[in-house]
């Protein structure tokens, strides 16, 4: 495994959001040259976005596009200007339920967007591209852990199919044009300036507002969480070690890893960890499982421990301590 190089040109796409917003920082601090570019939708409280873009904007090394990559115009002109020598891709429409109702939103951004970074990749050749993939496209499999090899041909969520697509349109990309290309599937982020529209966020929101917090499928679901700064390492020890040749009769280059915590916490478990933290205790609400909800995940991290030496390893009690401790401050409580 190669050493991080830090003077690399990288670019994020996402760079606003929490994924993103953490890596770029990160890089940042190490002196790295990071673009990054985000729409700032309103998705979520875009204020939240703001405020993670002026940190980053503290950096002189930083650069900022407020742009969509579905605007093929844009990204044109981003890796034109940028000249990155790597890629990381996590702009995307996030959300599994989000997804039943607004699904152009993922064709417009995970697809359509996807494809012009593809496109761009491809013109302007880069020495490894990096996409966030998900733990969504597992679909609802009884087998744990969940492994690259799985197959995952059934999605039950738009969202799940659209970044099941990024995979198979990264994989020709490699195959055609010799794009060395490493899908990220992640599972369950949390931590620090997350994203509002996820469950423990929604949770520690209503939980301060003394109102019922919705408990799924009667708090009987698994979610392998992983804390965001272990994602960031994942990611930051892959940078500069793209794939090599598959091998055989496939000369693309192209590989999948799962960045999870390997154990999955039951979900009644997870809030009373979280009241704990927070100091308050939540009122609950238990109701069915919902459309495109999955019961479990689990990731089986052998491929990363096995090429980075490296797992994911940030309990729930540190990792949601450090988030209540954010959320406190950020909302002076």
């Amino acid at each position: 495994m190669k050493p991080f190089d830090a003077s690399k040109r990288i670019l994020v796409t996402g760079a606003a959001g929490f994924i993103g917003f953490h890596l770029s920082k990160r890089l940042l601090e190490a002196g790295v040259q990071v673009a990054g570019i985000d729409n700032l939708n309103d998705y979520y409280d875009p204020a939240l976005k703001e405020s993670r873009l002026a940190i980053l904007r503290q950096f002189p090394q930083f650069t900022f596009v407020k742009g969509d990559i579905a605007d093929c115009d844009v990204v044109e002109k981003l890796f034109r200007e940028s000249a990155p020598d790597i890629v990381v891709n996590l702009a995307a429409q996030a959300g599994v339920r989000y997804s039943i109702d607004h699904p152009r939103s993922y064709i417009d951004s995970n697809i359509i967007g996807f494809f012009n970074v593809l496109e761009a990749c491809r013109h302007h050749p880069v020495e490894h591209l990096l996409f966030a993939s998900s733990s969504s496209v597992y679909g609802n499999q009884e087998k744990t852990p969940f492994a690259t090899t799985d197959p995952v041909d059934h999605p039950i969520s738009l969202y799940a199919a659209t970044k099941k697509s990024d995979e198979l349109m990264a994989f020709t990309y490699s195959h055609l044009y010799g794009i060395p290309a490493t899908g990220l599937r992640f599972f369950t982020v949390y931590g620090p300036y997350g994203r509002p529209d996820m469950a423990y966020f929604k949770f520690a929101d209503l939980i301060r507002q003394g109102q019922p917090i919705k408990v799924y499928n009667h708090g009987d679901m698994l979610r392998d969480f992983t804390y965001v700064d272990d994602i960031v390492q994942g990611i930051v020890n892959m940078l500069c070690n793209p794939p090599a040749p598959m091998g055989g009769k496939e000369t693309a280059r192209y590989k999948l890893y799962n960045i999870g915590n390997n154990k999955p916490v039951r979900l009644l478990d997870f809030i009373t960890t979280l009241e704990k933290v927070l100091g308050r205790t939540a009122e609950k609400e238990f109701l069915p499982m919902q459309p495109g909800d999955v019961y479990q995940t689990c990731a089986d991290v052998s491929g990363l421990e096995r090429d980075f030496g490296f797992r994911p390893a940030t309990d729930i009690a540190t990792g949601l301590a450090c988030f209540a401790q954010w959320y406190k401050e950020y909302y002076r409580l």
